[in-house]
């Protein structure tokens, strides 16, 4: 009977995703793996890992195979309903946190919150904050609302377009948003874990700053005074995302570097 030892000799896969496949499909920790690799391993078992495998072979990402990914220390769930959140993305969750220091009850939004990654991550950071998060996919929110559950954080989930998910909720401290930002046409949709991700989540169908602007000018009747906008976009972008900002009548404006040093995160402080 097939055991790991034996299957590991003709792997496909890198053996550290070989062994995260097997790690999920045993729902067994790695030392398990080691200490029991010349267990016979059940036709079930055989046939589940067989399709996570090739699925993986096909491209599917790591994230959808296994359920999961890890973003600012916390375990998500993740589905094909969602992005697949990314350590960039934390800048912008790091950048928000910041700006909350020292405010006894903030009021914060995020827009488009898909896996519910930013915001359950600043409600678990910052537990006095009141914090909403807002999405048009109903698959999507679902994701989020389950992360939150799981993970136990506070967050109102409203399903809409923007703000027009939003009804008798203003005077928000901080509005934070990962929108969909890459261009359309762009090389990028086409590689790696983009090619299966929500393509409404990835791309305005555009030149990539629709869903920008529609925040970026929406944002002034739902932010207290002084309150501030962040949101990521493309490599590229930061400019024009300055300039959209200035035109919404927004102050000091700042735009952050990312870990691989690409401004990735622009916002600005209203009235």
């Amino acid at each position: 009977m097939d055991s790991l030892r034996s299957l590991s000799r003709d792997s496909k896969l890198p053996r550290l995703e070989w062994q995260m496949l097997w790690q999920h499909v045993l729902q067994v920790p790695r030392a398990w793996l080691i200490a029991h690799d010349t267990d016979p391993l059940a036709p079930e078992a055989l046939a589940r890992f067989s399709d996570l495998q090739a699925r993986r072979l096909a491209g599917a990402p790591m994230a959808y195979l296994l359920g999961r990914r890890e973003f600012m220390g916390h375990d998500f769930e993740v589905s094909p309903a969602v992005l697949i959140p990314r350590p960039e993305t934390e800048l912008l969750v790091e950048t928000g946190l910041d700006y909350l220091k020292g405010r006894a009850a903030p009021r914060v939004l995020d827009l488009g919150t898909g896996s519910g990654a930013i915001a359950v991550s600043i409600a678990l950071a910052c537990p006095a904050a009141t914090v909403l998060a807002t999405d048009l996919d109903p698959d999507a929110l679902a994701v989020a609302q389950a992360n939150a559950r799981r993970l136990g954080a506070r967050v109102e989930f409203l399903r809409g377009n923007w703000y027009h998910a939003l009804s008798g909720h203003k005077g928000f401290d901080l509005i934070v948003s990962n929108p969909p930002y890459i261009a359309a046409g762009d090389f990028h949709l086409q590689e790696g874990d983009v090619r299966f991700e929500p393509i409404a989540a990835l791309t305005d169908g555009s030149d990539g700053l629709t869903a920008l602007r529609a925040i970026i000018h929406g944002a002034g009747p739902w932010l207290a005074p002084q309150g501030a906008l962040l949101v990521e976009h493309g490599w590229d972008q930061a400019q024009a995302v300055r300039q959209l900002l200035r035109q919404a009548g927004f102050k000091q404006l700042a735009s952050l570097p990312d870990l691989a040093g690409i401004d990735r995160v622009t916002g600005g402080i209203y009235n």
